[in-house]
């Protein structure tokens, strides 16, 4: 090998991936991206409230994909488990047992859309840019070892992570308190009927 294809070859080593040929499994990731990102507009921007919790489905489920494009199937299996079996349910539930309305809602809109626009573009320059600081350098390899195994994966969550982790399970707990005391409250109507009861 010549001195000058040898200094070649050390570049390339020393640059890392490009982003001017990218594999199938980036150019999937990219377009399961685009489509949860579309189902999350849609989520949020929907006046039905069965509409919004399905989109949202979609949109979890692709962010469940993505996990599996980034060979860390445990957390995948999670995300479907526990977002799409578990809090998209407890959602639907709660639409069922608050009675909120199942066709198109009118006052679903607070008013305040274009300042929740701002809120949300804010937020989203924000976490972008501090997951493109903080993995600047960081490349997945897909042809190595599974970095998202349930062992180490578990090892980290049961380890450090344990506090948010109960925590958030007592907030789904809470939530659906919520929902079913919300739905056990009377109406004045009924309170009128049930006092006139009382009387008789």
């Amino acid at each position: 090998m010549t001195p000058a294809a040898t200094l070649a070859a050390a570049q390339a080593a020393a640059t890392g991936p490009g982003f001017l040929s990218p594999t199938g499994v980036e150019i999937a990731f990219v377009l399961v991206g685009l489509a949860a990102l579309g189902a999350a507009l849609v989520t949020v921007t929907t006046r039905q409230l069965v509409h919004a919790a399905l989109w949202l489905v979609v949109a979890l489920g692709g962010i469940a994909v993505e996990y599996l494009l980034l060979t860390a199937e445990f957390i995948a299996w999670v995300q479907v488990l526990i977002y799409l079996g578990s809090v998209v349910v407890l959602l639907l539930f709660g639409l069922m047992l608050t009675k909120a309305p199942i066709g198109r809602s009118p006052d679903a809109d607070s008013g305040n859309r274009w300042i929740a626009l701002g809120v949300a573009a804010v937020a989203a320059v924000a976490l972008v840019w501090v997951v493109v600081d903080a993995f600047r350098t960081t490349w997945i390899d897909l042809d190595g070892p599974v970095q998202g195994s349930t062992k180490v994966s578990g090892e980290i969550l049961f380890q450090h992570w344990v506090l948010p982790f109960e925590a958030l399970s007592v907030l789904l707990l809470a939530a659906l308190i919520g929902a079913i005391v919300l739905s056990r409250r009377n109406t004045p109507a009924e309170d009128g009927v049930a006092s006139d009861k009382g009387q008789r």
